[in-house]
Formats: structure tokens, C-alpha cells, sequence
């Protein structure tokens, strides 16, 4: 297990500060947007792709390169920030968001640097990852794959049948990262649909299973680790996190699931990331 020193752990607490400055303020200027999501996901997304995934942004289709698939692709503003921040293509890029023409739509596509294949339709992501991963085992390629899941998205019967094909075809190269944060668009997870017992739920369909602290950067460190380490099965990432985390007003709140912050709320969010 690798080991990260203190002033590693605060710089990629920093990077995550400024990734959700980013995202409030994309969406400020899109009038429209998924914050409540994007904001929960930072700190795991941020780890990943600054201490963990092996990539090159100036050669984004390196066939040697992890994978990543954000499953849940409304979150795509966090991404977005996360791939102009590691250089895939510059920053001021990021206020095209939800423009006519623009790379960077609503949900992700190909046209973004970065992006292996387009989503939306929640669900579907783990059975994209799982291609990815059988793709490498065939190719004896030592790539890994990332793939972004949300609790809400647990409800889909896509999600278990894909749980249940990565068990099957042993993919120890597989990592998904459960967004943990209680709510969908909805309502809460438990009251629209309740997806526990989870973590039970996991080990049943043969997974390696790893609940953390979703804000936590060295539990998140750990945890990926931990994921490279096992064999013989697929591993998930519970990890528990704060609907618009980060942002006082947001934290928790339903309605920021799926609304843009306004001008005002925008300087309020920002003076409470510094």
C-alpha cells in the first residue's frame, strides 16, 4: 500500500477546494446544471485523477492508459473541471457549459478530451466499464477501469446484472465508486426507493466491498489502494458523502440536485470554498 505524505494529502485537499470553485461557478454562467451530485463526487473524482489514475492528457487515447466512465453523467461539471485542471484542454473551455456547439454539454460525449464514451441514461455506465475491463483481460493489458456510480442510480436493474457479470468474469481490474449521498432527484434514496442493506448487498454479487468516508482524502487514498490490491473479484468504494458538499445552502438540499446556483448564491458559495 502505497504510503502519501501530509503535504501530498493537503495539496489534493486544495485541488478538490478549487475543482468545486470551478463547478459553481460553470454552472452560474450555464443558468442550468446538476450541482448537489457534482459537488458530493469531488473529492473522489479529484483523488482519483491527481494520485491515482495513470494517464496522459496530452495523449488522451494512450492505449495504456485507466479508464474512467462517470456512469452518472449529470455530474459531467465536475468532470469537466477535473479534466481542463490535469490539461486535457484549457480551462476557459469550461464557461461554454450546456452552450449550442460547445464540447462540453450536459452530459458527457466523445467530442470532450477525456471522455471514452458518452453517458446519460443512468445505469448503463458499470456494463460500459465491465466491456472495458473483459476488453483489457482479452488484450493482457494491466490498465485499470474507474467507473462513477450514484445511489439513486442502485435502483436500476442494469446496475445489478452488471454487478453480477464482473463477479462472474473475475474483473480484479474494476473499481466503482458509489456516490453514497442519500438523495436523487426525488426526494431521499430511502423514500423514493431504499437500496439497503448496500454494502451487504455488494458481497452478496462476490465484490470486494470498501466503505469509507467520501470526504476523507486519506480513507479515499486507502481505498483505492486496497481496490488495486484485490484479486480475483471486482471491488466498490461505498463511500458516504454530502449532497453539495462544500456548500453550506446546498448541503443536503433536494433542490440542488438539479438547479443552477444564481449570481448571488454563486459569490456566497465562493466566499465559503476560500
Amino acid at each position: 500500500m502505497m504510503k502519501y505524505s501530509e503535504s501530498h494529502i493537503k495539496e489534493l485537499r486544495e485541488r478538490a477546494k478549487q475543482i468545486r470553485r470551478l463547478i459553481v461557478q460553470m454552472l452560474c454562467k450555464a443558468c442550468s446544471g446538476h450541482p448537489g451530485g457534482s459537488l458530493s463526487s469531488t473529492d473522489l473524482v479529484t483523488v482519483l485523477y491527481f494520485a491515482v489514475l495513470r494517464h496522459r492528457p496530452q495523449e488522451p487515447l494512450w492505449p495504456d492508459r485507466d479508464r474512467f466512465h462517470m456512469s452518472k453523467g449529470h455530474c459531467c461539471p465536475l468532470w469537466y473541471a477535473v479534466l481542463a485542471e490535469s490539461g486535457y484542454f484549457p480551462k476557459e473551455k469550461l464557461w461554454t457549459l450546456r452552450q449550442l456547439g460547445s464540447m462540453l454539454q450536459g452530459h458527457p460525449d466523445r467530442r470532450t478530451p477525456g471522455v471514452e464514451v458518452g453517458s446519460g441514461s443512468l445505469g448503463q455506465g458499470l456494463s460500459v466499464a465491465c466491456g472495458m475491463c473483459l476488453a483489457g483481460k482479452m488484450d493482457k493489458k494491466e490498465f485499470r477501469v474507474y467507473c462513477l456510480i450514484g445511489d439513486g442510480e442502485m435502483q436500476e436493474g442494469n446496475i445489478w446484472e452488471a454487478a453480477m457479470s464482473a463477479a462472474h468474469y473475475k474483473l480484479d481490474n474494476l473499481c466503482v465508486m458509489l456516490d453514497f449521498n442519500g438523495f436523487q432527484i426525488d426526494g431521499k434514496v430511502a423514500d423514493v426507493m431504499n437500496v439497503e442493506p448496500v454494502k451487504d448487498k455488494w458481497k452478496a454479487f462476490g465484490w470486494n466491498t470498501i466503505e469509507i468516508d467520501g470526504h476523507n482524502i486519506k480513507e479515499i487514498l486507502s481505498a483505492y489502494d486496497k481496490a488495486a490490491e484485490a484479486k480475483g473479484k471486482p471491488s466498490i468504494i461505498i463511500a458516504h458523502t454530502v449532497k453539495g458538499k462544500g456548500v453550506s445552502f446546498m448541503e443536503n438540499m433536494v433542490d440542488f440536485h438539479g438547479r443552477a446556483p444564481t449570481k448571488e448564491e454563486t459569490e456566497t458559495a465562493l466566499r465559503e470554498l476560500q
